[in-house]
């Protein structure tokens, strides 16, 4: 994994000094080449052991090693790069804005599918396809992905339980028998309610799978497996975009793979036909 990808989809799970010196590295990284370790250690007001241990924490045998990974790593990315992008720059005054908002996006799309690996991925699509029910549930803003992905599961010819009430979803958990899957949506894996039903869908031996940012939060500790999201951005009005985009990129994914089993084409098919026949004057 390229060295300022690994650094932001690690920085979430690092210490508040870890956070520091992984946020003047991606800030800085054309510049990182001029600083020593004891340099960049009282830049930060920090020790340098600190920065040694930061580096090794991430896979290299120390800062050394660390820079110049970096220091390729700009290299690669920058050469050429503005030439490319100034003719579509000067068509039109919202080319700038949309190339920058579709270059965060697929930033945030390769950060979140390196850090979900393939296993993981065809180990929630083959549960999915193996349960006898999915029940699925997303609060807020988290219940418009967790709704939209119910529907196509459905579509498949899957069974599928949906809710945007906790209450309602606690009362069908009750109901849940070993070999179903609970996905459950939060950005953030804070809210009480989503974790109290995962623990409650443990008791009946079922399988939880969380969908969250790439944070320790208390839903993950929940969870069989975790679908992980990494999207940053220092704008609060971009960010949540770069975390929709990355979540879609990551549930079209699982869907796709599930449309390659047995029959379910023709079932998607067929549905796609019949609501078709309904929406028809």
């Amino acid at each position: 994994m390229p060295p300022l990808l690994k650094i932001r989809s690690e920085r979430d799970q690092m210490s508040a000094i870890e956070r520091r010196i992984a946020d003047f590295i991606l800030d800085n990284a054309h510049l990182l080449r001029d600083y020593s370790s004891q340099q960049l250690a009282s830049a930060l007001g920090i020790s340098q052991s600190s920065v040694v241990k930061f580096s090794q924490k991430l896979g290299f045998k120390g800062y050394p090693d660390l820079k110049y990974s970096v220091g390729e790593a700009v290299a690669r990315n920058t050469g050429g790069e503005e030439d490319r992008r100034q003719p579509s720059t000067a068509d039109h005054p919202h080319a700038a804005l949309a190339e920058d908002l579709w270059r965060q996006k697929a930033q945030a799309e390769e950060e979140t599918r390196l850090i979900n690996p393939p296993d993981k991925i065809d180990a929630i699509a083959a549960a999915i396809a193996g349960a006898g029910r999915v029940f699925v549930i997303g609060l807020d803003e988290d219940g418009v992905a967790a709704r939209a992905f119910a529907l196509k599961l459905s579509l498949l010819g899957i069974l599928t339980v949906h809710h945007f009430d906790p209450v309602l979803m606690a009362t069908s958990v009750s109901a849940a028998n070993p070999g179903d899957v609970l996905l459950v949506f939060s950005e953030h894996g804070n809210q009480v309610a989503l974790s109290q039903i995962s623990r409650q869908f443990h008791e009946r031996k079922g399988k939880v799978v969380s969908v969250t940012r790439h944070t320790a939060n208390p839903l993950r500790a929940y969870a069989d497996v975790s679908l992980v999201v990494s999207a940053h951005d220092e704008r609060m009005h971009i960010e949540p975009l770069l975390y929709q985009s990355a979540l879609q990129h990551l549930l079209d994914l699982i869907f796709v793979l599930l449309c390659e089993g047995d029959d379910r084409m023709a079932r998607l098919d067929a549905n796609r036909e019949r609501i078709q026949l309904m929406l028809e004057p």
